[in-house]
């Protein structure tokens, strides 16, 4: 997943976070859309729609939702469950074997309705991690083990934009036990149970727990959260999801 821990380019431009430079293999210190935020007389006016409407909005999800054009849709909103996809598991790995794991395809989530293709994250020439250019997909870090394989595989993706939710936009309603399968290049499945939903500020992110080794086949779903700064332009936290490999 050089950089400001909260410092993402905007979606439609050119991605990359922006300037803590980390050890190799362990320098991603994770994501944070900087969204548009409408001038003052639009804020105003969306206020005023919103006050018209009698919408009761609490003062914590009022911080960047307004400023960001999010009033069309609500953070607390029940999700759509997914369909769990069918197919044979894919068996835990041995060391030896952690090279032969498939390349990761496709990611869904069925208890937030997540269902998206996977693509490749690398690493920009100044070191940091690359984002999806778009919110609709999420990018599997293909210098962290493949997912299924030993070790901590990273998977990133927006959580919103100023046109709408992103493919991360519930990550932070996943809880203890929910499922998450990633389909592998050769039809297997993954399937990782959730350990945790953490969110820490984007100043104390916990690099290596997130990017460090760990004993067995793990994941990392890595997305923005916490308060919107409309002054930054982005969100002050991270949410993370642990989970681990059921076989």
């Amino acid at each position: 997943m050089t950089t400001d821990p909260a410092g993402l380019e905007r979606h439609h431009e050119p991605p990359y976070l922006a300037d803590v430079q980390v050890p190799a293999r362990a320098r991603v210190p994770g994501l944070a859309l900087r969204i548009r935020v409408p001038g003052r007389k639009v804020q105003r006016l969306l206020a005023v729609a919103v006050l018209a409407m009698g919408l009761g909005i609490t003062a914590a999800t009022t911080v960047g939702l307004l400023s960001a054009n999010h009033d069309r849709y609500a953070l607390d909103a029940a999700p759509a469950r997914a369909p769990a996809p069918q197919g044979q598991w894919a068996a835990a790995p041995s060391e030896a074997a952690a090279q032969r794991v498939p390349a990761p395809v496709f990611l869904t989530i069925p208890a937030i309705g997540v269902r998206t293709r996977l693509i490749r994250l690398g690493l920009t020439r100044s070191g940091a991690l690359q984002v999806p250019r778009t919110t609709a997909v999420a990018g599997w870090y293909s210098d962290s083990p493949r997912p299924g394989a030993i070790g901590s595989a990273v998977i990133g993706g927006h959580v919103d934009s100023y046109v709408g939710p992103g493919i991360f936009f519930r990550l932070r309603l996943l809880h203890r036990g929910d499922r998450i399968y990633v389909r592998q290049a050769n039809g297997r499945l993954a399937v990782f149970r959730v350990n945790a939903v953490r969110r820490y500020l984007k100043a104390r992110f916990p690099t290596s727990e997130v990017y460090g080794p760990a004993p067995t086949a793990q994941l990392r779903l890595i997305t923005c959260g916490g308060t919107f700064d409309p002054a930054r332009g982005s969100y002050l936290s991270n949410v993370i999801v642990y989970a681990t490999l059921t076989t």
